[in-house]
């Protein structure tokens, strides 16, 4: 299993155009073979609430994760959210097993 944290700056002013963007895309991630949580967040601060926007993922495998980042509606949401967006920042990470 591996969890993704992708941490987005929005545009001022285009969060709603973005939020509309995100949420036409997040029924097919959902539905997508290997996809266990597809979750958009806001902050909780409010200094920073309204300007950015938290996606947590968690898929059962990387390779779930290669073939989610592959598929033609990412590429298109990538190009639908540009003029909404600054760069992303992702991490990914796995639990620890001891």
């Amino acid at each position: 299993m591996v969890n993704v944290i992708a941490r987005m700056e929005i545009k001022p002013g285009c969060m709603e155009q973005f939020l509309d963007v995100l949420f036409a895309n997040v029924p097919t991630e959902l539905a997508e073979e290997g996809c266990i949580r597809y979750e958009p967040c806001f902050d909780t601060k409010e200094e920073t609430r309204g300007s950015f926007v938290t996606i947590l993922e968690t898929w059962q495998s990387e390779e779930h994760l290669k073939a989610h980042l592959a598929t033609p509606h990412m590429a298109k949401f990538r190009e639908d959210a540009k003029p909404f967006r600054m760069p992303s920042c992702v991490t990914v990470v796995e639990p620890i097993k001891r």
